[in-house]
């Protein structure tokens, strides 16, 4: 066993060290652990990377010098790869431009990237990534752009940016950044660079600067007079107090002050009261923006009046409290729907306005599929949330599928346990058509990210018995406490997201799939003269899946003893890698069999007990 580990790790460091002809060795071996990095890329963008013999100079977003002996530039933006950024792209030192934009690239920004002396762009906007900037950063001294935009980044601004000189753009906006920004001297300029350990100075900054923006992050205090007449300045959506800007609620603004940080309370800034800040803001407005809006509030006010009529004569006119789902631009559909509007009485509803609001225009997309997207935000007290929404056009909306969604909706509010995600709303709109699913947001990723990559690999043991027991008991409570039975629609370790001690929380993003099949058999029964819908028996449904969710227990347990993903390309599933150990190595049997009854009796005594 021992020799045959060996080879494989000689096998595997061979890989890393080939290389063509006179290309440095060492930037070989750094794409490559960025590839492994990768752990999904649907677009198959980094296929012809798996060549050991293949010029990496040919590799897609690989661009290299005119004598290909380096790496000057990796440009993978907008390709829907899912990773790890990898440390060793530190050792690619002539790199001039870093643009990974786009994608869903998680974890922090390694340190690492400082190495990185020749870098002159660097583009990781539109991303996951959590943490805060490495002051590393602060060694690019040839910089000229930097985005972070749209990320999860947390911390202070470091000081070390006014080291660069020669910045010329700086996107940091739609980040979960604090601090204040802080320039000393009358004259809003200084050759020196003032550090802090409470709040970044950007007075380096100041006289090469062109662009930059810190819009919707948590920064606090007085926007520095150096960066007033930028171009392209945008600081709303802090909590800042001195500019006539949109910002953010004093609640949003005191908890991130609270919960973001590890200081005391009593060290977040004092905010002005909001009958202050409003009297400063009409004081600071001109007079034709006065003008402007009392004539657009007169203007809204009477459509509103209109609006108010309009709904009052169509309430008196009601006939029924059971309404019929009509399609506003098809004659596709020959039958009627009726949709109850009680079902969902007891359930919170949320405006799409609102979740924009806290979504960030819905610019943080943490996950994706055909039928939908995920995005990650926070509501105005300050819970983190993960909302679902439902990738499909009006005209393709039907009856059978707003039953199905309300029924959905109807049965996730039921789930109530410390191991399931808790439905905290939904939100169901006309114009522009929407669907959504609001969740409550477990920040410590997936249990396949910590199984299969990056440092959370090492999940100990302790920690993976944990995990076991919490999903049996989710189980438990979904298909013996609950009546009728609740299933996971896809139960697998991407459905597992884990909190910060770990504790999973079995979540069913994936629900939207079971509502298109519902309603895709319910359609396929109606005759050509059209019926009314009934809701049909949720136990029946719900039933015959109860056995394909212990089925899948059963890989998730195989999945996190072993460490292996439940499929690979090159390893193929897991279940018939099992199987094959049983039949190839008899001293395999005994262990085998003696987990398969250890699984079976795990199962049992934590959930029908």
């Amino acid at each position: 066993m021992r020799s045959k580990y060996f080879c494989s790790l000689a096998l595997v460091l061979g890989l890393f060290f080939v290389s063509s002809d006179g290309f440095a060795s060492n930037e070989v071996q750094a794409l490559r652990r960025f590839k492994e990095a990768i752990y999904e890329d649907p677009l198959l963008v980094m296929s012809n990377w798996n060549d050991p013999n293949s010029d990496p100079c040919d590799w897609t977003g690989i661009y290299c010098s005119p004598s290909k002996d380096h790496v000057i530039k990796i440009n993978i933006s907008a390709s829907s790869i899912k990773g790890f950024l990898a440390p060793e792209l530190g050792q690619i030192t002539y790199l001039q431009e870093l643009i990974l934009h786009g994608n869903i690239l998680i974890g922090t920004i390694p340190k690492e990237i400082g190495n990185l002396k020749n870098l002159k762009i660097l583009d990781l906007g539109n991303n996951h990534l959590m943490g805060p900037i490495p002051a590393e950063i602060g060694s690019l001294s040839g910089i000229m752009i930097i985005n972070l935009q749209s990320n999860g980044l947390t911390g202070k601004l470091p000081a070390e940016l006014g080291n660069l000189k020669y910045l010329r753009e700086l996107h940091i906006d739609r980040n979960r950044l604090q601090g204040s920004l802080l320039v000393a001297g009358a004259s809003g300029y200084q050759s020196k660079v003032y550090s802090s350990n409470s709040s970044a100075n950007i007075a380096g900054l100041c006289k090469s600067l062109k662009v930059a923006d810190f819009s919707y992050n948590f920064f606090v205090g007085n926007i520095p007079k150096c960066l007033e007449n930028l171009p392209r300045t945008s600081f709303q959506g802090n909590c800042m107090q001195n500019k006539d800007l949109k910002h953010r609620s004093s609640s949003q603004c005191a908890n991130a002050q609270l919960v973001k940080t590890h200081g005391s309370p009593s060290a977040a800034p004092k905010h002005q009261s909001a009958q202050m800040v409003a009297k400063h803001h009409r004081a600071s407005k001109p007079k034709w923006l006065l003008a402007l809006e009392i004539v657009t509030g007169s203007m809204v006010g009477l459509l509103l009046l209109v609006a108010l009529f309009s709904a009052v004569h169509r309430w008196n006119n009601r006939s029924t409290l059971i309404i019929p789902w009509k399609k506003s631009s098809s004659e596709k559909e020959k039958f009627t729907v009726y949709v109850d509007s009680e079902m969902l009485k007891d359930v919170s509803r949320l405006t799409r306005q609102e979740l924009e609001v806290a979504c960030e225009d819905f610019s943080n997309i943490i996950g994706l599929s055909a039928d939908s997207q995920i995005y990650k935000g926070t509501l105005k007290g300050g819970s983190e949330i993960a909302v679902i929404s439902l990738c499909v056009k009006e005209e393709d909306w039907t009856g059978y599928l707003e039953l199905y969604f309300q029924r959905e909706v109807a049965d996730l509010a039921r789930l109530n346990h410390e191991n399931t995600a808790k439905l905290l709303g939904y939100c169901k709109e006309i114009s522009p058509f929407t669907r959504m699913l609001v969740f409550e947001y477990a920040s410590n990723g997936t249990l396949y990210e910590h199984l299969h990559y990056g440092e959370a690999a090492l999940v100990s043991w302790a920690r993976r018995m944990k995990i076991v027991i919490g999903i049996a008991r989710g189980l438990k409570y979904l298909h013996m406490e609950l009546d009728p039975p609740f299933t996971i629609s896809e139960l697998s370790s991407n459905a597992i997201y884990l909190t910060e001690d770990f504790t999973p929380k079995l979540v069913d993003f994936e629900c939207w799939k079971t509502i298109l099949a519902r309603s895709e058999k319910n359609l396929r029964n109606i005759s050509s003269h059209g019926s009314i819908c009934v809701l049909p028996n949720g136990m029946e449904s719900r039933y015959l899946d109860v056995s394909g969710n212990i089925y899948a227990f059963g890989i998730l347990l195989l999945e996190i003893v072993s460490g292996r993903p439940p499929y690979c390309k090159d390893k193929g599933f897991l279940i018939e890698w099992v199987r094959q150990k049983q039949l190839s190595f008899s001293k395999h049997l005994k262990l085998s069999y003696f987990l398969l009854l250890f699984f079976h009796h795990l199962y049992q005594k934590l959930c029908y007990c």
